[in-house]
């Protein structure tokens, strides 16, 4: 029996979902980074184990991975270069094809039909699929793109509590949760950010929003520009032609009570996930972004 396999990876995290060759759902399961810019062996690691934990659930094991055909939408993919160096790593599947998260993200909500998705997670991107074409806003990776996503908005919070400390800026709440994460060290900061990842930036996102609910001026003018950024974005895409639009990621989904009343309207949800959007594709070499990779 053959299966299909949808991957949907990020910056955070790698999920899987199998069904068998009848579509039924056989497993599902989480592992850790997948973003192919972040290093093709560690992404190709995290998909391997959450197939591995995935089929698990459904009484598979890795002697059932040459009969899986798999769909990878996988943050970093638009880099010709990192995508022709994952798709040249060995692998035990029967196929792999492999596209953008955003590709997938896309497919997924809109269920193959034309439509666009503004994503923003720990990265953000969109993408509009249209008479046969994909056109793409952002998505350049952090720190030089991804605006509207959490890694960016974590960054903006590094760089205002750092402000505060000097007095530049009034100090707020938000900010003594920046400064007991890092037992209230500015050389502490400092030496963490010469390795930090995206995540890392992210994983200050829950915060932002839940001060900002409880009034703390700084997570609201974080999330105002966040909201900004998000609405250049899809007013980007509206103008290529997107008349729906899904928001899809932690930050999109909280973010939708940000944006102007006639940016809104644009707005519809999702019919389905990334995963599903990758299922689509699983050994279907045709979604392959590039073509004349192995």
């Amino acid at each position: 029996m053959n299966y299909y396999v949808g991957i949907d990876g990020g910056g955070t995290s790698c999920r899987a979902r199998i069904r068998n060759q009848q579509g039924e759902w056989v497993g599902e399961a989480k592992s850790g980074s997948a973003n192919i810019m972040l290093g093709v062996e560690v992404a190709l690691r995290s998909v391997v184990d959450a197939i591995t934990q995935a089929a698990e659930q459904g009484g598979l094991s890795p002697d059932d991975f040459p009969s899986m055909h798999v769909g990878l939408a996988l943050a970093g993919a638009e880099q010709k270069e990192a995508w022709h160096a994952f798709m040249q790593q060995a692998h035990p599947f029967a196929s792999i094809t492999l596209n953008t998260d955003a590709y997938g993200a896309c497919l997924g909500a809109h269920l193959g039909e034309e439509g666009a998705i503004m994503i923003a997670g720990t990265g953000s991107c969109g993408i509009l699929l249209k008479g046969g074409k994909q056109y793409v806003v952002g998505g350049r990776e952090f720190p030089i793109s991804d605006q509207g996503s959490g890694a960016v908005m974590g960054l903006r919070l590094i760089q205002q509590v750092l402000l505060a400390q000097d007095g530049i800026r009034p100090h707020t709440p938000l900010c003594d949760v920046v400064m007991n994460h890092f037992n209230h060290d500015i050389d502490s900061i400092v030496a963490w950010s010469k390795t930090a990842l995206p995540r890392d930036y992210g994983q200050f996102s829950p915060q932002i929003f839940s001060h900002a609910y409880c009034g703390d001026p700084l997570a609201i003018e974080l999330l105002k520009q966040t909201a900004a950024d998000i609405e250049m974005f899809l007013i980007a895409l509206h103008h290529k032609g997107a008349e729906r639009i899904c928001l899809m990621g932690s930050i999109a989904e909280r973010i939708q009570d940000w944006l102007s009343p006639p940016v809104q309207q644009w707005i519809v949800k999702p019919q389905s996930d990334a995963i599903e959007g990758a299922l689509m594709f699983a050994g279907k070499p045709e979604h392959n972004l590039y073509k004349d990779g192995l």
